[in-house]
């Protein structure tokens, strides 16, 4: 089993900026790649970001590229994201998600654990 506790989100001005973090533990949560999704109200769960479990290999959303930026502590089993210039389309709830394998991945099916997300409102 792998728990995934998100911290971090909240109301933020656009243009602003939040950091989102993801805490995991459990005895297999070290070899795992580790995935951001969001979900907005009214729509599906989608993909944002993905890293790798050595964090050499990151993926984007295109939605995102160039505004957020993945990071993992491996030490402290935490992964890191930093949310800049914040629009109001980013509002949603925000679940970090451990996969399968230590390669990331786009696909919710590949992930095994999830956490009970966060939530982000990005006002106008």
């Amino acid at each position: 089993q792998v728990q995934l506790v998100e911290s971090g989100g909240g109301l933020v001005q656009a243009g602003g900026s939040l950091r989102l973090s993801c805490a995991a533990s459990g005895r297999t949560s070290g070899s795992r790649a580790t995935g951001w999704f969001r979900q907005a109200p009214g729509k599906e769960r989608e993909f944002v970001v993905g890293i790798s479990r050595s964090g050499s290999s990151t993926r984007y959303a295109d939605s995102v590229k160039g505004r957020f930026t993945i990071s993992r502590d491996n030490a402290k089993n935490t992964v890191f994201l930093q949310m800049n210039i914040l629009k109001p389309e980013d509002t949603a709830v925000y679940y970090c998600a451990a996969a399968g394998s230590q390669f990331t991945s786009i696909y919710l099916r590949d992930y095994d654990y999830w956490g009970q997300g966060t939530q982000v409102t990005v006002s106008s």
